[in-house]
């Protein structure tokens, strides 16, 4: 990953965390529920998740209690903005933005010597069933400050009222408690530490629960599709939702995407893109094997190409240049059909969130097109960092060149 590093394109957002603030972030697991990190440093991310620590404990989701109790933890006001690397829900970054938004003065205010874990209540304690995804409607957020600070504050008003009465101002006793107060916590009376819970209302989403499930339900029908073959065939079996259930590598779902106004592909206009172009390329890498030359020479070089491209068998080359060749037949015969010609994976890959949806839920399809068919590196970097990842780690070195090169030059670095 050290190219991707170099480049800034491997989690180069984290901020790190070292000294007083791994105390605090402890404190936060343990109250939690979770067992202390043994790590003196480490990065998080905006909702205070660690590669490191995730590496450390084996659990990629170690802020999760079962996959229907997940948190956060804070520990600086500059995790605001931050991205969430390792999402449990495609709305966690979201959630993060309203957490910032209602109560970002507090917690600038409490990070300076406390912390905050937060819980991300959507009322459903376990799961039990796949459908119990359905159950999903408003997600509560509450908050909790490590050594009880908000209590103790309650305690020290209390003292110093207790203090203020009568004669007491003499009393030893309460002068000591008072102090003893002031020693351990500061002086709490003007500060606020009152973090309201917050209602956050889901609509569609993507979650990674039993596997990775997508739920499609402000369209015409609600819609259900399973990344996890074993999950949608337990979630079909269940009669009594009025849900369309679909496994993601059904060529049907493609179709019924398209009915439902979700997604739409205009292959003329798309062949024109560069995005045809980053398709095709690393559909014909996945051909290329024991090459003399660099693969990312033979990508960019058009004489190259041509001439590796007349190297592999020929069904693999009618794959990697389908699209050309149905716009050359449909030119000639109006009535040849897109399926008969072009490969399904590229077909699948050049299509669109229709331009009628709101922003967050073409995000939400976006990434639902990526995982259909991972063929665009460019929109699967942007939209599934997580399986790009781990298509990189197993990529040739100078495919991995041309991968970062081709993402750089469309973000403009």
């Amino acid at each position: 990953m050290k190219k991707l590093q170099e480049a800034n394109l491997y989690r180069s957002e984290l901020i790190p965390v070292s000294g007083k603030l791994v105390e605090r972030y402890n404190k936060c697991l343990v109250k939690l529920g979770f067992i202390p990190t043994k790590l003196d440093s480490f990065f998080i991310d905006g909702i205070g998740w660690s590669p490191e620590i995730a590496t450390e404990k084996n659990n990629a989701h170690y802020l999760n209690n079962g996959e229907a109790n997940p948190h956060c933890i804070l520990i600086t006001p500059l995790q605001k903005g931050l991205p969430v690397y390792n999402p449990f829900h495609s709305y966690d970054r979201e959630l993060m933005k309203l957490v910032f938004k209602n109560h970002e003065a507090k917690i600038q205010d409490i990070t300076r010597d406390s912390a905050i874990c937060i819980d991300f209540d959507q009322d459903i304690d376990v799961f039990y069933d796949p459908l119990d995804i359905l159950k999903y409607t408003d997600v509560k957020v509450t908050f909790r400050l490590i050594n009880d600070i908000d209590k103790a504050q309650k305690d020290q008003l209390e003292l110093i009222k207790l203090f203020n009465e009568g004669n007491n101002f003499i009393d030893e006793d309460i002068h000591e408690q008072v102090i003893a107060s002031a020693k351990k916590y500061g002086d709490l009376r003007d500060r606020d530490l009152d973090l309201q819970p917050i209602v956050f209302t889901t609509d569609s989403f993507y979650t990674k629960a039993f596997g990775g499930i997508y739920l499609l339900r402000n369209f015409l029908d609600p819609i259900l599709v399973f990344e996890s073959k074993e999950t949608y065939s337990q979630a079909i079996q269940d009669t009594t939702q009025d849900v369309l259930m679909y496994y993601i590598a059904q060529p049907e779902l493609i179709d019924k995407l398209k009915d439902h106004l979700i997604i739409e592909c205009d292959i003329y206009s798309e062949f024109t893109k560069k995005r045809y172009e980053r398709v095709k390329k690393y559909l014909f890498s996945e051909y290329l094997e024991n090459t003399n030359n660099p693969v990312k020479d033979i990508l960019e070089d058009k004489m190259l190409f041509k001439s590796y491209l007349n190297r592999i068998d020929i069904s693999a080359r009618k794959k990697v240049m389908s699209i050309d060749r149905y716009l050359e037949k449909s030119q000639v015969n109006r009535d040849v059909k897109i399926k008969d010609i072009v490969d399904e994976n590229v077909y699948f890959s050049l299509h669109n969130p229709h331009s009628s949806l709101r922003a967050n839920h073409q995000d939400l399809i976006w990434k639902l097109l990526v995982n259909i068919a991972p063929k665009d590196i460019l929109f699967l970097y942007w939209y599934d960092k997580e399986e790009f990842y781990k298509k990189y780690k197993t990529w040739d070195d100078s495919l991995k060149e041309w991968v970062i090169a081709t993402i750089n030059k469309e973000i403009g670095v």
